[in-house]
């Protein structure tokens, strides 16, 4: 009996733990859309590039980017902190000034880094935008803050995301009003640098009581690896979105599924 009631309080514990944010009257604006991941990149387009962006709103998608927290406190779009992946040169995004992205061609062609308010004014809220936080060295909060204050004003579709529970926590706290998302995935099988202790937390959605997410965005090919997905969603009616979807396949399964679909390398 004893073995029995704590299997039960532990389910509940997990049940509750789950739990997200629902209804928020801003949802409904994200929903039936398609979203070019890191902009509409590919054909000589390079990802996260305001010629992708371009080429997004121009092709009617919404989009997903991603925002870095430069060293001079402004933001500038880029996916990796590291550099040499998409310009072919040392260096860390968090090291650079805005004079700087000037000088960091992307994947060899005339875009450079793209800073966050020239991609704002060039989609003018034409398309929703899903915000990336990539906050490193424990910049959360600041990087939360400044996407904020940037972000005020805007007349747009947009809301915030980040895989750290503490960005999506700060939204939280300070800007309630704003739609946050939890990005998540299986980390047992994606990630290296984590304890396994927390790989286990982020894996099952288990600090969603920390963070309230309005919605999930979870790793399409491990969404059904965990139980969490399935109660945070059918028990606490919290919105699921897929990444990456990079076959008309998955993109429709998603769709099916019920999850906001964010597709790369090909056009639905």
């Amino acid at each position: 009996m004893t073995l029995l009631v704590s299997i039960l309080i532990l389910a509940l514990l997990w049940v509750l733990a789950v739990r997200g944010r629902s209804g928020h009257p801003g949802m409904k604006d994200l929903l039936g859309w398609s979203y070019a991941h890191r902009g509409l990149h590919g054909d000589g387009a390079a990802e996260n590039s305001l010629t992708a962006f371009r080429l997004a709103v121009e092709n009617g998608y919404g989009m997903e980017l991603d925002l870095h927290l430069l060293k001079d406190g402004n933001l500038a779009v880029m996916h990796d902190s590291l550099l040499n992946r998409t310009t072919g040169q040392a260096g860390r995004m968090e090291d650079l000034t805005t004079d700087d992205l000037k000088n960091y061609r992307l994947e060899g062609t005339e875009d450079t880094i793209p800073e966050f308010m020239d991609v704002l004014t060039l989609v003018n809220g034409k398309v929703p935008l899903i915000i990336e936080l990539k906050p490193v060295d424990g910049n959360h909060a600041r990087l939360a803050q400044t996407a904020c204050k940037m972000l005020e004003g805007y007349k747009g579709v947009f809301c915030i995301e980040s895989f750290d529970p503490r960005c999506v926590a700060w939204l939280r706290k300070n800007r309630p009003d704003i739609i946050r998302g939890q990005l998540s995935e299986n980390f047992f099988k994606d990630r290296t640098d984590l304890s396994d202790g927390l790989k286990f937390l982020l894996t099952h959605n288990l600090l969603n009581f920390y963070a309230q997410p309005d919605f999930i965005a979870y790793h399409f090919a491990t969404r059904n690896d965990t139980l969490s997905n399935r109660i945070c969603r059918k028990l606490w009616h919290v919105q699921g979105v897929s990444w990456t979807l990079r076959s008309r396949e998955d993109y429709d399964t998603a769709v099916q599924e019920g999850w906001l679909p964010i597709f790369e390398g090909f056009r639905p």
